[in-house]
């Protein structure tokens, strides 16, 4: 039985078809439509317009109503969160934070009581954005698939909605058409561009007995299809259900220090009423020890703790965006330096997702071959030339490759006429008096054998029914993408493992050149998703980098995930925690090594945080601590940490990256 979500999204109205590489454009959540986010806005503002009137000592009636405006904005949610919280006998540390906000206020320190309304409100924003664009998303992915599909009947044909297929209905897919359901091919031939689910850069020629998916794009050939799957069970549903659940399993996660919050919130909170009830019991002066209890608030408040955290990720973080790498929060930026494990997908992750003309073959022992028309000799140029002319009129995109090589190597491309294409086969053309068939192989050779052994697609030019030259066609191996391989190996300690959909021989090709020696091909949406979960259960922290909508599962089941954002599917960017805006691999060793130097100050920082509270409480304990002592304490250690976190925004933390 399908999901309301599924239903929901089959009943929704579909546009034009988009391209086969990557999911449609999901509906986008408007930035101010979240009421987090509004409030987070709110009290952001009246923080910055309060700060300056107060640094500049006007008076109180000018700023006091704007800092008033700040905490009621950003902090009635996780003040109220916390009341519910406190109402199911649990205290964390949202209630604590506003109780020292208040508290900090209370004894005339508007701005830092401020600062961590700001900080708390816009991290509550950020992660309820992030939450619905996820959403939003997940439901856009089954925008692959067609609304409506034509069943084949015993009268003819018969239009219906895809959600009433069923098992056993024959279907027609058209030129042009995405597939409505996963099935089997019984009559016609067509090249299927299936990139949204096993992420091959090449259409997949179809024949009678070939599985298909629903989702993908049919090429120039009609299809007579039996559907094998109800569209609740098929792999692009699967891959919905795959993303949601791993989502809700991530959700939970959070930072290092709000691990510990619970525990600490509730022995600051005992401590401070035990130090006001317990002197008054026996007969303490009030207003004295009412000080005594406030002041030890404020000293063993969380404050320095929560900014010994926080700067050093946020540095991390506008470090990373400066050099294009999109991280979504500081939990993730924590998480990215933890990996033990590096996946990594193949098509448009190590290689750059287009295919190419890597080599062309001459079919002789020499540089030339006979021409049997003119007698004359074709040279490499003017096969590819000729070539070229012939996919000129042709959108396959091994058409494209080549003529894109030989525009590339500036070569004419002369004019052909009675282009012909066959699906499956190849074109013809008439190209200056030549008959020119550019296409599969129809039996394989010694060269063709050895084109597809070095993991390329062969594609054969003929001339006047004679076979004159073998093309290569692969996608291209990134440039830096050995070095970026290397580097992560050195920082996970562990070899990176390459995870693809696309075939054994071209997978182990870019494996080989990219220093790749863990290899798993042929793998679906679901096949990559065990993989990860079988190296987390192993106690692998996993790192999964890749840009496809059949990433998406793998991305979100993994501890962390990164997405390469030039050509990514708008599933794999939301679903990523990190995304490479700038399409450059070796920003993804670079940013796992600046999130593990966040981790080490934050670490410091920490240490230097509990020193200066567990000195100042004892102070307070053991002896008697001015209150305004104590708060000069309290804000010269959040100050410290500050100062420490933010030396992340260096050129030269990013340098260090690099070299990693």
């Amino acid at each position: 039985m399908a999901s309301p979500v599924l239903d929901t999204a089959r009943s929704a109205s579909r546009s034009a078809a988009p391209s086969a590489a990557t999911a449609p454009p999901a509906r986008r959540t408007r930035l101010f439509a979240l009421p987090e986010v509004r409030w987070a806005a709110l009290s952001a503002v009246a923080f910055l317009a309060a700060f300056p009137l107060d640094l500049a000592g006007a008076p109180a009636w000018a700023w006091g109503p704007l800092y008033a405006l700040c905490y009621a904005a950003g902090g009635w949610e996780p003040g109220w969160a916390g009341l519910q919280a406190l109402r199911e006998k649990s205290l964390d540390v949202d209630l604590l934070m506003v109780v020292a906000a208040i508290g900090a206020a209370a004894i005339g320190q508007f701005l830092d009581g401020g600062l961590l309304i700001v900080i708390f409100a816009v991290s509550g924003a950020l992660e309820a954005l992030a939450t619905r664009r996820t959403a939003d998303s997940v439901r856009g992915l089954l925008d692959l698939a067609p609304a409506k599909a034509v069943r084949l009947t015993d009268t003819g044909e018969e239009p219906v909605d895809v959600a009433d297929l069923r098992v056993g209905d024959l279907v027609l897919v058209r030129p042009g058409e995405r597939l409505p359901a996963d099935g089997t091919v019984l009559d016609g031939a067509s090249d299927v561009d299936q990139a949204t689910i096993t992420g091959e850069p090449l259409p997949v020629t179809k024949a009678p007995g070939d599985e298909v998916f629903a989702g993908t794009l049919n090429g120039t050939g009609a299809l007579r299809v039996r559907v094998d799957k109800d569209a609740s069970a098929s792999v692009i549903a699967r891959i919905v259900a795959m993303v949601e659940e791993a989502s809700a399993t991530k959700a939970p996660t959070q930072l290092f220090i709000e691990k510990i919050e619970q525990r600490y919130s509730v022995g600051v909170v005992v401590a401070t009423l035990a130090l006001f009830a317990v002197p008054l019991a026996f007969g303490a002066d009030f207003t004295g020890t009412l000080l005594r209890a406030m002041t030890f608030m404020i000293v063993a408040s969380p404050c320095a703790v929560v900014l010994a955290t926080m700067p050093p990720l946020l540095s991390a973080i506008a470090n990373a965006g400066r050099h294009g790498v999109l991280v979504k929060s500081a939990v993730v930026m924590e998480r990215l330096g933890q990996a033990d494990r590096v996946a990594l997908d193949k098509t448009g992750t190590l290689t750059e997702g287009a295919p190419r003309v890597t080599d062309i073959r001459l079919l002789t022992d020499t540089e030339t071959v006979a021409d049997t028309v003119s007698g004359t000799t074709l040279t490499e140029a003017e096969v590819l030339s000729l070539a070229a002319a012939a996919e000129l009129p042709s959108e396959h995109p091994l058409a494209r490759a080549v003529v894109a090589a030989a525009r590339e190597r500036g070569l004419p491309v002369p004019e052909a006429t009675g282009f012909a294409s066959t699906p499956g086969v190849g074109v013809r053309a008439l190209v200056d008096g030549r008959e020119v068939t550019v296409g599969r192989p129809d039996a394989p050779s010694d060269t063709v054998r050895e084109v597809e052994a070095e993991g390329r697609t062969a594609v054969v030019v003929t001339v006047d029914s004679l076979p004159v030259a073998v093309l290569g066609v692969a996608d291209r191996l990134r440039d830096g993408a050995p070095a970026a391989v290397a580097a992560l190996a050195r920082l996970s300690g562990t070899a990176p493992v390459l995870l693809t959909g696309d075939n054994e021989a071209a997978a182990r090709r870019v494996a080989a050149e990219a220093g790749i020696s863990d290899v798993r091909a042929g793998l679906l949406p679901e096949d990559k998703v065990a993989a990860v979960h079988a190296w987390e259960r192993a106690g692998q922290r996993t790192l999964v980098v890749g840009d496809g909508v059949n990433d998406a599962p793998a991305l979100a089941a993994a501890h962390s995930g990164i997405a390469m954002g030039r050509a990514g599917s708008d599933l794999a960017l939301e679903t990523a925690d990190a995304v490479v805006v700038r399409d450059e691999l070796a920003t993804v060793p670079a940013v796992v090594a600046l999130s593990r130097r966040a981790r080490t100050l934050v670490v410091q920082n920490l240490v230097i945080a509990g020193v200066c509270i567990g000195a100042l409480v004892i102070w307070d304990l053991a002896g008697h601590l001015p209150l305004p002592l104590g708060v000069a304490g309290h804000e010269g250690s959040t100050v410290l940490v500050g100062l420490n976190g933010l030396r992340l925004l260096r050129e030269s933390a990013w340098r260090k990256g690099l070299s990693a």
